[in-house]
């Protein structure tokens, strides 16, 4: 480990029109040491050669890796591989840091020796730089800890945090999940009683653009997929951190979870759905009657036909709506 150096990690999908002005942000920095490790995850457009370019530019302070296409947490995970310093950041392809991030968290995290991640403000901007919404989600909001908040939203985004190499090593690899990957990352940073730090000034914009993102678009098969992943061990990680069952947090997770049961059932994803309706009533306070026709139907009928008759059920609850 290289002690002071802020490595910067951004994985990087046939997304060469946003690519360089995220470079910029984080080589307009205040704070030096920084070291920048742009991973190509197997694009096909003309990104490996701005990569080139960037690199060109600025040897010293930019290093790139190209793989084998392994989706968000894959390419964080080789770019981490490759890091050597005492600060992590992961930064999207399209998103911004403020100039002043690093020097502003690093001196958080010095200062609070007990806390692993220091955070600051999010602004939605879109694709022009314009400011949609600021504070974007909770990220104005001073929380100790990760938990119980993720219960009910991923409060911050990826590039909100600065985490300690120590945290990045303990927390494990980043998991092979197409969507939520990060959720799951946060999730399991929470786990372990992770303290935060905040910094109340802006810190980072995440860009909302016509160029599309992951977490945008209707809901199919493989993004349930990976959400049938998610529900279980955001259960699981907050169990470990210590949440209790009787907060308003878990009860909207058990909500959340009966939900996502009843889609996943809906479209095949049978042991999922079954995954996601044990989490929903390990969550909840008591099984309300809703909950136990359908999982007594569940039994029945299975799950597959189960799901099919919510969805259509709610399809008539928003006719009647009309």
């Amino acid at each position: 480990m290289k002690p002071e150096l802020v490595n910067c990690i951004i994985p990087v999908y046939n997304r060469s029109r946003f690519l360089g002005e995220a470079v910029e942000s984080v080589l307009s920095q205040t704070y030096r040491p920084i070291e920048i490790i742009i991973v190509d995850d197997g694009s096909t457009d003309d990104t490996p050669r701005q990569i080139r370019q960037l690199v060109g530019k600025a040897p010293d302070v930019i290093r790139s890796i190209r793989i084998k296409n392994s989706g968000p947490g894959g390419a964080r995970e080789a770019g981490l591989r490759l890091s050597r310093g005492e600060y992590v950041q992961y930064l999207d392809s399209d998103d911004l840091l403020m100039h002043h991030k690093f020097e502003i968290q690093v001196k958080a995290l010095r200062g609070n020796p007990e806390c692993g991640v220091a955070y600051g403000i999010t602004r939605l901007v879109d694709e022009n730089g314009r400011e949609l919404q600021c504070p974007y989600k909770a990220s104005g909001e001073k929380r100790d800890f990760l938990f119980p908040g993720l219960l009910v939203d991923r409060w911050w985004n990826t590039h909100t945090p600065l985490y300690r190499r120590s945290v990045c090593k303990a927390v494990g690899f980043w998991t092979n999940m197409r969507m939520g990957e990060d959720y799951e990352y946060d999730a399991r940073v929470g786990a372990m009683g992770t303290r935060l730090v905040f910094c109340n000034e802006i810190v980072s914009c995440h860009r909302d653009h016509k160029g599309g993102r992951l977490t945008r678009g209707v809901l199919t098969k493989a993004i349930l997929r990976d959400h049938v992943r998610l529900i279980p061990k955001l259960y699981e990680c907050a169990m470990k951190a210590g949440v209790q069952k009787d907060c308003k947090e878990m009860q909207h997770f058990s909500r959340w979870a009966f939900l996502v049961a009843r889609q996943a059932g809906a479209v095949g994803l049978i042991d999922g759905a079954k995954n996601c309706f044990e989490a929903a009533t390990s969550a909840a306070l008591t099984e309300d009657i809703t909950m136990k026709i359908i999982g007594l139907t569940a039994r029945i009928a299975g799950w597959g036909v189960t799901g099919r008759l919510c969805l259509l059920r709610d399809l008539l609850d928003k006719i009647r709506l009309k």
